[in-house]
């Protein structure tokens, strides 16, 4: 039964891919990416890189990475650079969830973890169901998100 479980989500995640959209292992696998990139290259570089839309190696697809401090200011944001510098912990999605600032309390409680929210997909430009990936980095928090 488990084998049947990781082959379906296996087939999945592939359908995912086919229609243009990145996976979870795309997101954990950026996310990550984006962490090792922060350490060696440093912030303020890393920062401006992940916020380039030109700059491919950051994005797949509708897959981006965002950097919220702990007090919910934007440090980077793939898709939108004019969040930079804005704090938006009482922002709210569609129904009216505060996620941003769900997404700093489980930073703050578990470091690593998977968030599920509403946003606008910069692909469709509809409001669709979303996982975002994070992982707490000193005093910020590293997302990269996929829609379902």
């Amino acid at each position: 039964m488990v084998a049947a479980v990781v082959a379906a989500a296996g087939l999945s995640n592939a359908a995912l891919a086919a229609d243009g959209g990145a996976t979870k292992d795309d997101a954990v696998g950026m996310v990550k990416k984006g962490v090792a990139h922060v350490k060696s290259a440093g912030k303020d570089k890393a920062y401006a890189e992940f916020s380039d839309k030109a700059n491919a190696s950051w994005r797949k697809e509708d897959l981006y990475l965002v950097v919220y401090g702990l007090d919910g200011t934007v440090h980077a944001h793939g898709a939108n650079a004019k969040m930079i510098g804005k704090n938006l912990i009482e922002l709210k999605d569609i129904d009216g969830k505060l996620f941003v600032k769900e997404r700093v309390d489980m930073a703050k409680s578990q470091g690593t973890f998977w968030q599920d929210y509403k946003f606008t997909n910069p692909e469709t430009k509809k409001i669709e169901p979303k996982q975002m990936y994070c992982e707490k980095l000193e005093d910020t928090v590293l997302c990269g998100g996929i829609y379902k």
